[in-house]
């Protein structure tokens, strides 16, 4: 199944590389993992590698301003019915 995340611009690495996540997640899913087990696996391995590269008291702060932007909605996404 295409979704509009095959179509993009390959020279946007930041979009390159959500593509390749959600790539990742499908086949998992496709194999039978709970995506709430990718969440978890896809949180651990994205904390790890921001505290590899920037250290702990960066990720931290980071961690703290995203309670509010899961509060405001910013992840969250609605389908639309048409």
């Amino acid at each position: 199944m295409a979704t509009a995340f095959d179509y993009i611009d390959e020279g946007n690495e930041s979009l390159k590389a959500l593509s390749l996540i959600l790539a990742a997640w499908d086949e998992g899913e496709e194999t039978g993992v709970a995506p709430e087990l990718m969440a978890y696996a896809a949180l651990f391995t994205a904390l790890s590698d921001l505290v590899a590269i920037y250290g702990e008291d960066a990720v931290a702060t980071l961690a703290r301003g995203l309670e509010q932007r899961v509060r405001i909605g910013e992840f969250t996404f609605s389908e639309v019915v048409q």
